[in-house]
């Protein structure tokens, strides 16, 4: 079991957590990973050239990636395309933690780069225990969101009538 409560099948073929849990948990993280983004998107000491640039816009990608099939309350499609653009998030975080002090040895950047790696590790091991699409039999029963963006178990918006809006509220610019 990890620091979440999640626990790990053994080989990767037990799931314990069904496609709407693993959506669920994964946004959360991802409103912590986008914290990072913001952070290094806005942040001084990295140059416009430098391939610490690069992070903030995998981020983006990664979390716009998953935004429609959040948004359609669609889990399966959303664990799919996780699993299939973590490779590039993963990379990315790899790159912040490696090169950030190269930049600046400030304890924002290296939280940052920390934040980032975690959220990827927990990432990884929530997709490690959701279903596959392969997978057949029983599901765990579907749990509700603990998030204030996006659809709700019930599949109503929750920013509908105000909120905070979600990412989709700030596009980024083409570069």
């Amino acid at each position: 079991m990890n620091a979440e409560g999640v626990e790990i099948g053994k080989g990767g073929s037990s799931c314990v957590v069904s496609a709407e849990e693993a959506m669920c948990r994964i946004q959360t993280l991802l409103s912590h990973a986008w914290m990072v983004r913001t952070f290094l998107k806005h942040a001084e000491d990295i140059a416009p050239d430098d391939p610490l640039q690069d992070v903030h816009r995998v981020i983006f990608d990664y979390c716009r990636a998953l935004e429609p099939a959040w948004q359609r309350n669609d889990a399966e499609e959303y664990v799919r395309r996780a699993r299939g653009k973590l490779a590039k998030l993963r990379r990315a975080s790899h790159v912040l933690a490696s090169e950030y002090a190269r930049v600046s040895t400030h304890t924002n950047f290296q939280m940052a780069a920390q934040s980032l790696l975690a959220c990827v590790t927990q990432i990884e091991m929530l997709l490690a225990s959701a279903p596959s699409p392969s997978d057949t039999g029983d599901r765990p029963e579907r749990s509700g969101c603990v998030t204030s963006a996006g659809p709700t178990p019930d599949g109503h918006n929750a920013n509908a009538g105000g909120g905070s809006p979600g990412p989709e509220a700030n596009p980024e610019p083409a570069p």
